[in-house]
């Protein structure tokens, strides 16, 4: 970089000689000369040059390499409210389009801060080399220069968060209607939603349109004062350039004073200085939206995880699968006026097979969402294998623990690849078990591809059975102490159901599982049912026993068909 930098001032200089001395009768020689040596400077410095490009961009790339896989493993840290907290679209610019912003501020400061500086500080050299007067120029040119520049940043920074929030905005609309396209078009919301992104849209290029047109006055205004500072120079220099003799030989003889070369090199290095304050008044435009960026990447990274993880991993104790909570009472984040459960005592055993029913919004998901510790509670504790599960790695944990969720997440793999995303290591024969386990063993081997048919992206490809059954293998395959089930049936029909659960019985004997569900055939036949009621246990029993004393459990079953009830026996 700086040899880039010295080689481009001393070509003004060369231009000088050129014209001052190259110029006279029988001199083509030094002009050739001095050409020559110029040529040889343009390819040093442009070598220079693109060394330090690459250098920049390098350095630039990395960091923001590493900046994004810091900011995605931090999301990843985050609990489900935090994430919340952030739309999807926002996280999604943060990860993307922010990170590309400050990556190239760094390139940018690498190579344009020093480069810049250099040329400012050799430029004045040599232009007060040339004429000492022309230091008159730059106390007046200079000063106006950075009062103009800043008066642009201050007037347009304001616009370039709202601009990244214009483009979050964006984003959001369109992974929106992505993911919601079967229901836009069950819908016919397709105008709806265009008109809706339409307006995003247009936002954002108004946004972008009004930072154009307050940066493209910036340009006119540079010029009009590298202009005059031409003309100051060359009104300056002019009344004292050199006087000339000619002889009766016809040459020309330089008597005292500055030469026509000295003027044109000291306009070219007027011309690099205000280039240079160019350059910085860009570089100030992207240190703002730099600025902004990194804003929005700290509001991210200054989250602290609320739900964070403990040290211990107790892999020299023997798995058991038991569960307990004392006197646990939970309520979500700002939420802490309205408890969703209240004071709850339960334990599990090994093996069990759990059942948990209730109205919508009773706190069954949440009562399953403190075992794996996806939140932590309020007050009380609750216990895996006789620990409390904050003292666990999270690792440690969620390996004893299989959340088998309602909406089935699958990625764009091969089904075989889908099953084993839980269990790396996984052998042919596991993921065949597990999937025969899960009844999908089936419908799987009726694919031309069998085990090896890709996915759709979010399993479209599938029907809500199909993926439920995928997912279920997924939990079932990595073998884990505790599975649960939270509502993860709900697609498949009552047959397929209790074969499923006959087959859990049949092969899982030691494994916990708890099934949370809305009809009562799910879990009929679990050892114990537990009936919630308002974020408190109403009841637990078998279903025999909650027949006989469970008013709530009594209207559930009696508002169901028995279909459910014949299938099963």
């Amino acid at each position: 970089m700086v040899g880039e930098v010295l080689m481009d001032m001393y070509q003004p200089r060369l231009m000088s000689e050129i014209v001052d001395s190259g110029l006279k009768q029988d001199t083509i020689d030094l002009i050739v000369d001095i050409g020559l040596l110029m040529l040889g400077l343009v390819a040093i410095g442009g070598i220079s040059g693109v060394l330090s490009g690459v250098f920049a961009n390098k350095c630039a790339f990395n960091y923001g390499n590493d900046l994004r896989k810091d900011v995605f493993n931090h999301i990843e840290s985050l609990s489900f409210e935090q994430v919340d907290d952030f739309s999807t679209g926002s996280l999604v610019t943060r990860v993307t389009n922010d990170i590309t912003q400050v990556s190239n501020v760094v390139a940018m400061a690498i190579r344009m801060i020093i480069r810049t500086l250099m040329q400012f500080i050799m430029g004045s050299m040599f232009l007060l080399a040339i004429d000492i007067r022309f230091g008159y120029i730059l106390l007046v040119t200079l000063p106006v220069l950075l009062v103009i520049i800043i008066v642009f940043i201050i007037k347009v920074s304001p616009y370039f968060k709202k601009m990244q929030e214009r483009v979050d905005d964006v984003n959001a609309v369109v992974q929106e209607n992505i993911t919601g396209a079967r229901v836009v078009k069950a819908y016919t919301a397709e105008e709806k939603e265009n008109k809706r992104f339409g307006k995003a849209n247009d936002n954002l290029y108004n946004v972008n349109w009004t930072v154009i047109k307050r940066l493209s006055l910036i340009s006119p205004v540079l010029s009009v004062i590298l202009i005059s500072g031409m003309i100051a120079i060359i009104y300056l220099g002019g009344a004292d350039i050199s006087s000339r003799v000619i002889d009766v030989s016809g040459q020309i003889e330089i008597v005292s004073g500055l030469g026509v070369g000295d003027i044109i090199a000291a306009v070219n290095y007027l011309n690099v200085l205000v280039n240079g304050f160019v350059m910085l008044a860009l570089m100030f435009q992207m240190f703002v939206r730099g600025k902004a960026s990194i804003d929005r990447l700290n509001a991210v990274l200054d989250t602290n995880p609320v739900v964070k993880q403990g040290s211990e991993t107790f892999e020299d104790e023997a798995l058991k699968g038991t569960i307990e909570f004392r006197d646990v009472s939970f309520a979500y984040p700002g939420e802490t006026d309205e408890m969703i459960l209240n004071h709850i005592n339960l334990k599990i055993n090994q093996g069990e097979k759990i059942g948990i029913l209730g109205a919508t919004g009773c706190g069954k998901s949440t009562l399953v969402n403190l075992i794996a510790r996806f939140y932590d509670v309020n007050e009380g504790e609750v216990l895996v294998d006789n620990h409390n599960v904050k003292d666990y790695t999270f690792n440690a944990l969620r390996s004893r623990v299989a959340m088998c969720l309602q909406k089935s997440e699958l990625y764009s793999k091969t089904i075989k690849e889908n099953i084993c995303w839980g269990k790396k290591d996984a052998s042919e024969a596991e993921v065949i078990e597990a999937a025969k386990i899960a009844q999908a063993h089936d419908f799987i081997n009726s694919f031309p591809e069998g085990y090896d048919t890709k996915v759709a992206e979010k399993g479209a490809s599938l029907s809500g059975g199909q993926k439920q059954r995928i997912s279920i293998a997924r939990a079932i395959v990595k073998k884990p102490e505790i599975v649960v089930f939270d509502d993860s049936t709900s697609a498949l029909d009552l047959e397929t159901e209790a074969k499923l659960y006959k087959a859990i019985e049949a092969n899982l004997k030691d494994m916990t599982v708890i099934t949370i569900a809305q009809r009562v055939a799910s879990v009929k036949n679990c050892d114990k049912i537990i009936v919630l009621n308002e974020g408190e246990i109403a009841s637990i029993g078998n279903h025999q026993e909650l027949m006989a004393t469970s008013p709530i459990y009594q209207d559930i079953y009696n508002s169901q068909l028995k279909r459910g009830d014949e299938i099963n026996g």
